[in-house]
């Protein structure tokens, strides 16, 4: 379950409250409420080499049996900073999504066991917010090489 609700979207899509980046065609999607530090994570994985998909929005569809995250077409291309407004970024394309990372909730294990949750019919990768000070450069490792357990 996420901190947040998913919402149904036209065509068939589902849409969250989120930023997704993407790095080696693996989508990270960071939900979680308002001012949790969603799209300051997001700024943070594009300096460190991901790719915006998306910024306050993230919608959802499946194609080919994979889940898809992509912008919602009215969205502009861009990531919102606090305090400087909406900075000019690329959106990249719908792509492959590996994990969701709700910062809504704490992780309180050290080594957690694996959670899912299902979207579209799909099941995905769901973690929660480390407690940890690199999680941005967890994150680009993470979609680069996975866990192993």
């Amino acid at each position: 379950m996420l901190s947040i609700p998913v919402k149904p979207a036209p065509d068939g899509h589902q849409s969250l409250h989120a930023s997704t980046v993407a790095l080696n065609d693996q989508a990270l999607v960071i939900c979680g409420p308002s001012g949790c530090g969603k799209s300051s994570l997001a700024l943070r994985l594009m300096s460190l080499g991901a790719a915006l998909i998306a910024d306050d929005r993230t919608l959802f569809t499946v194609v080919k049996g994979q889940l898809l995250a992509s912008a919602p077409p009215t969205l502009p291309a861009g990531i919102e900073v606090r305090g400087l407004g909406l900075l000019a970024a690329p959106l990249g394309p719908a792509t492959k999504v590996t994990a969701i990372l709700d910062l809504g909730v704490e992780e309180p294990d050290r080594l957690p066991a694996a959670k899912h949750i299902h979207l579209l019919g799909q099941n995905v990768t769901l973690l929660h917010k480390p407690d940890t000070p690199y999680i941005a450069e967890a994150m680009v490792h993470y979609l680069m090489h996975g866990r192993t357990h």
